[in-house]
């Protein structure tokens, strides 16, 4: 996950500088919001709308491999003397009794056990080892955001979406004599996995109780709930200060742009994007921001969680300029969370015992 957070800032640089050769765009028509008074993608011909591949609602069949950090507790049997905590080291080694040290870095639990065995047979014949998996340190589900217990959650088995949410306590709510309100953005939740965001509806799944969503999570897969209490809109690409900005009294894209500090010199702002709606079936409008400005066109209007992109250079294909700006979006929020979370979430600590071989 580490090494997946630093790479952010070099993935971001290449989304917001890649863009198309071409400046003109393809032959589907440009949806303008101030005709319809909605946003809608079907005008322009494309939907983004994606299907969960079946294999993520099936359990990984792979058994829990041990990896650094992971503490151990060994024991000869019949030798109670002998029993000791330890911790897989970075080299993935461990040291006990009389072995040098040994390497059990993606072994099962029940690999480790034998490769004991067969090491300590060669100094007292017969030996069995007891081994048991105490706490997990190698592998970990990141839960952050606008849920109650956010931080990172050792895991040994396969575990659903939906049981890791209930795990970390569910989304947020607000609870007053009268009722209950969600503090959680589910329309703009994701999870990723290894760099890739997967098409999840967090929305279907924890208000429509659709389990059709309820994927199974991989250790280092990246869960982001954002709150849904704020009144904020999204601002990247080619402006002075990409960033997350309250929505003012008057939420418009001129002001939206101008609380960024305004486009960069190189900044093709005949292409400003608005995304709204949820990430797994977004819809999209393009403004030419240089007739807004010029007073040829009117303001355009924006909502709480509006998505507005700023290209660097034109684009020719919709659905890549779709994708790019999601991506931006995702892998910046991923980024943020991830490096705060480094200094202020806690891990839990489990004690399993020795589970398959």
């Amino acid at each position: 996950m580490k090494n997946y957070l630093r790479l952010c800032a070099i993935s971001l640089s290449l989304t917001l500088l890649t863009g198309c050769q071409s400046p003109s765009y393809s032959n589907a028509p440009r949806f303008n919001p101030r005709a319809t008074g909605v946003f809608s993608n079907v005008a322009s011909g494309f939907s983004l709308e994606k299907t969960i591949d079946p294999s993520l609602l099936q359990p990984d069949q792979e058994l829990f491999r041990i990896g650094p950090g992971d503490q151990l507790q060994v024991e000869i049997l019949g030798r109670v003397s002998t029993r000791a905590d330890m911790t897989v080291g970075p080299d993935g080694k461990i040291y006990f009794d009389l072995l040098p040290g040994i390497d059990v870095w993606g072994l099962s639990v029940g690999q480790a056990k034998r490769t004991l065995e067969k090491e300590l047979n060669n100094y007292m014949t017969g030996s069995q080892v007891s081994l048991t998996l105490r706490s997990v340190g190698s592998k970990h589900i990141w839960m952050l955001g606008s849920i109650e217990h956010p931080g990172t959650y050792p895991t040994t088995s396969p575990i659903t979406l939906l049981e890791a949410m209930s795990l970390a306590g569910g989304t947020r709510r607000a609870v007053t004599a009268t009722a209950t309100a969600d503090l959680a953005d589910l329309r703009h939740a994701f999870v990723i996995r290894k760099g890739q965001t997967l098409p999840v509806d967090f929305h279907r799944l924890l208000e429509q109780g659709d389990m059709s969503q309820n994927i199974y999570l991989k250790p280092d897969d990246f869960v982001y709930v954002p709150s849904g209490a704020q009144r904020e809109i999204y601002l990247f690409g080619a402006v002075r200060s990409p960033r997350t900005m309250p929505l003012s009294e008057h939420p418009t894209l001129i002001a939206a742009i101008a609380a960024g500090g305004g486009p960069l010199p190189n900044a093709f702002i005949s292409q400003v994007a608005i995304v709204r709606g949820s990430l797994t079936s977004p819809q999209m409008a393009i403004v030419d921001y240089n007739e807004i400005i010029s007073g040829k066109a009117g303001d355009i209007l924006l909502e709480p969680h509006d998505i507005v992109f700023v290209p660097y250079s034109p684009y020719r294909i919709l659905r890549g300029y779709m994708e790019s700006i999601l991506s931006t979006f995702v892998n910046t929020v991923a980024a943020n969370e991830g490096v705060n979370a480094f200094s202020d979430v806690g891990r839990v600590g489990v004690s399993v015992p020795v589970g398959g071989n």
